[in-house]
């Protein structure tokens, strides 16, 4: 696959790729964005995505499912180990089963068709302010530490205590975030819903469940036994690390 590259920041005109193969439905939501003050590319297949990613910046991709070559989920977990653009997943399915297959593989979001294309681009604009660099005030961008690890709210980034660099979505980062922000206080799902507008497009539970399974195997020694990021039965998840600023 070719090599990725990440946005260059924050821009005035955020760039969005569309990976539809509807000509219809990409053109619609191409025109949707515009008018929204966004830059749109529309792409049909995986192909044309990868080729597109490799010429240019992105601050945000809306991924259909049923793609001509290769499926989104398949080409959802290929960006997601490149790169922690916010992704979008678009599908004519409705099951829950898909809705979470689409999250585990590092999704931020899911819209089912049909679907109102203004309803896509409120989802679009809270994806991407939390994902703006700039968007943090001053004194909420020191960088933070806990257990050795190590997570940068400006950049975006989170480093393990051997200081190798660890993929996250920008759902994960923003849970990892809040929970750094809020150490040994009991956070309810609500409230995480709240703080990083998880789980938008299914059940509030279940889709902030599966965002917190997907950070347990990213940062636990043992995920299925949690010592980090522990389960409060009947009121939500406490992050237990001493953390601190740096």
């Amino acid at each position: 696959m070719t090599k990725m590259q990440p946005a260059a920041g924050p821009r005035i005109l955020p760039r969005i790729l569309i990976v539809e193969d509807d000509a219809g439905i990409g053109g619609l939501l191409a025109l949707t964005m515009q008018e929204s003050g966004m830059q749109a590319t529309v792409v049909g297949d995986g192909r044309g995505m990868t080729a597109a990613l490799s010429r240019q910046g992105f601050d945000l991709i809306v991924l259909d499912i049923m793609l001509p070559d290769e499926d989104g989920v398949s080409l959802c977990r290929r960006i997601r180990a490149e790169m922690t653009i916010p992704i979008i997943m678009l599908t004519a399915l409705g099951e829950e089963i898909d809705r979470i297959v689409g999250l585990e593989v590092g999704a931020d979001d899911y819209v089912t068709k049909p679907f109102s294309p203004r309803e896509l681009v409120a989802r679009i604009r809270s994806l991407l302010r939390r994902a703006s660099y700039g968007a943090a005030l001053p004194d909420a961008r020191r960088r933070l530490r806990f257990d050795g690890w190590e997570i940068d709210p400006l950049r975006r980034q989170l480093h393990d205590p051997s200081r190798a660099r660890i993929a996250l979505t920008t759902t994960e980062f923003d849970l990892l975030l809040a929970f750094c922000r809020n150490p040994g206080r009991v956070i309810t799902r609500e409230e995480l819903l709240s703080l990083t507008h998880a789980g938008l497009a299914g059940p509030i539970e279940r889709s902030i469940d599966v965002h917190i399974s997907r950070l347990r195997q990213k940062i636990e020694a043992d995920p299925k036994e949690p010592a980090l990021l522990r389960t409060v039965r009947l009121g939500g998840y406490v992050f237990t690390a001493v953390v601190e600023e740096i």
